[in-house]
């Protein structure tokens, strides 16, 4: 024991001696006008045996602790040695020794809010539901004073019973007599809450605010509830009658705002917002909401304004601060702005992808080595942000036009990763674009083996046989299951058609790549749909096609080898 625990604990043994009315039985009678000293032998022992205990606690012998100071509380009936008699008995598990000894406290102390709340806990903990409700049931009626924060703190006090039926009723009984008070209500509801029984909850909740209509707390709990059980428009309504009455209920009306762009009704919750931001024009939990609400709404310039601004204030996440500010500088054209502000992405979910995006600017700058090295330089804290990694330098190499150099990057992390379906699918596509189409087959084959329901395995698997005018049968079969689960996917249906077009069924072909490129008027769509028409000799409408698709599309190779092969 510490020379600092030693002081502590002959300290703590001398105020025992001299408190009053400690070893009363031990006191020599006193003269006139003269206080009695405590007998020399019951001093020692009163040392002795606190030192004994705070030893043993020390040393991590709880039950020879809670055996000292155990004796030594019932030989005293000293408040202090029974306040930490009960502490060190509880601290050791013993619930009934400590419970007893918190009876005891209460003997000794009768007015002690301090050993009350120790014996409501300690019974709590024990699961003595029957005998813990009468303490409580006292605690609540002898300190009218805090009567509402001691009903408020109600079910946090109780929150370790498992019995949540039990706890709910239990709260019922120690709230009834103060059915006055809004705080009764709300524990109430927050009891019913935790048993499930939202319906009640949302009554209690009600009738707390009838009874103090300004409380914000219950009117967001009440929003919650009717979300769940009524659907978000009627908490919407509900939440916003409670902001049109208590117009300066901030975090209500920031709920609120929030609501109504989950509903998608943004005018009215840009009202909202913007009346948040003239009142708390530097409050960053509205500064963000307000800008992302402008960007997702196309106005770029509020949405920037506020970015900004929200750089100067104490937002803890500025890294995607900069991430946003890096996207809308690259959507205008200005790479090297959106650089600067990608490298600022320090951490969190954007800074893959911020590195990612400054590596693609570099390759667009011609400094493909630079590019490269950005993303080996990138430190990654997970093997998924590895993976990102190895993505994205693939795609670099690939736009660069080395695509033997992505395969090697692909097939690398592989043999660390060998089962990783991201990998595994982006290996396969690009083996195929170095003429590996054997390699393709093998990758995509682990990767249903892995996920027999992946759809874009499924149809790459499938396309690559049609495109090779090989299996047709096997890749008929393959893309219709990719249909099957992702039945609105433009790129699946294209593959379908371009099948039905290698199996000499021109008329589906048609009808299957006309819907997809309603779908998605993408280029290699267009080529397809252009060989077909071009094939049931609808050639001025294959030449309509595929000018309109080359208008947007002029550096697409699938559609200029479409446009090559039918119109030399």
């Amino acid at each position: 024991m510490s020379p600092k625990h030693i002081a502590a604990a002959l300290t703590l043994a001398l105020g025992l001696i001299h408190a009053p009315g400690t070893l009363a039985a031990g006191n020599v009678p006193a003269r006139s006008g003269a206080k009695a000293p405590p007998s020399e032998d019951l001093v020692a022992r009163t040392v002795f045996q606190t030192l004994v205990g705070e030893f043993a606690l020390q040393r991590g012998d709880t039950r020879l602790a809670s055996d000292a100071w155990t004796d030594l509380a019932v030989r005293t009936r000293d408040p202090a040695a029974v306040a930490r008699a009960t502490e060190v008995a509880a601290f050791a598990r013993q619930y009934d020794r400590a419970i007893e000894l918190s009876a005891l406290w209460l003997e000794v102390e009768p007015d002690s809010a301090k050993a009350r709340q120790m014996q409501a806990s300690l019974l709590t903990l024990s699961g003595r539901l029957d005998d813990l409700a009468p303490q409580l049931a006292a605690m609540l009626a002898q300190d009218p004073d805090n009567l509402g924060n001691n009903l408020l703190h109600l079910n946090r006090l109780l929150s370790r019973i498992s019995d949540k039926k039990a706890l709910q009723a239990m709260v019922d009984r120690l709230t009834a007599p103060y059915g006055d008070r809004p705080e009764a209500h709300f524990a109430m509801a927050q009891a019913a809450a935790a048993a499930g029984d939202e319906g009640r909850a949302l009554a209690e909740t009600d009738r707390a605010l009838q009874l103090r209509p300004d409380w914000e707390v219950a009117a967001l709990i009440r929003t919650q509830l009717q979300a769940r059980l009524l659907g978000p428009a009627r908490a919407v309504d509900s939440l916003g009658d409670f902001v049109g009455r208590n117009p300066g209920a901030r975090d209500a009306r920031l709920t609120l705002a929030r609501l109504l762009i989950s509903e998608k009704r943004y005018d009215e919750a840009r009202t909202h917002f913007e009346r948040l931001l003239k009142d708390h024009p530097d409050n960053p939990e509205i500064i963000y909401p307000v800008a992302m609400l402008a960007l997702q709404n196309g106005d770029t310039t509020t949405g920037r304004q506020q970015l900004e601004h929200l750089l100067q204030t104490d937002f803890p996440d500025k890294s995607t601060v900069h991430f946003f500010l890096g996207q809308l500088d690259q959507e205008q054209k200005q790479p090297a702005a959106a650089l600067a502000h990608y490298l600022q992405v320090g951490g969190g979910d954007q800074y893959i992808p911020a590195r990612g995006r400054a590596a693609q600017i570099l390759l667009g700058q011609g400094q493909a080595d630079a590019a490269r090295q950005l993303l080996h330089e990138t430190r990654a804290g997970t093997p998924a942000e590895r993976v990102q990694l190895t993505l994205a330098e693939a795609q670099l190499l690939r736009e660069a036009g080395r695509h033997n150099d992505a395969y090697i990057t692909l097939a690398t992390a592989l043999e660390m990763q060998a089962d990783n379906p991201d990998l595994l699918y982006e290996a396969a596509l690009t083996a195929e674009r170095i003429g590996k189409p054997e390699i393709l087959e093998s990758h995509l084959k682990r990767l249903l083996e892995l996920k027999p329901d992946h759809a874009h395995a499924l149809n790459a698997l499938g396309y690559s046989l049609a495109d090779r005018n090989v299996r047709l049968d096997e890749a008929h079969d393959l893309i219709r299951r990719a249909l099957a689960l992702s039945p609105d996917d433009p790129f699946i249906t294209d593959s379908l058609g371009w099948v039905l077009y290698r199996q000499g069924r021109l008329p589906e072909a048609l009808q299957v790549l006309e819907t997809a490129y309603r779908l998605k008027a993408d280029p290699e769509i267009a080529a397809h749909l252009g060989e077909v028409l071009w094939k049931l000799e609808r050639r001025e409408d294959a030449r309509r096609i595929l000018q309109e698709a080359a208008a947007r599309h002029q550096d697409n190779e699938v559609l200029n080898a479409a446009r090559q092969k039918l119109q030399p």
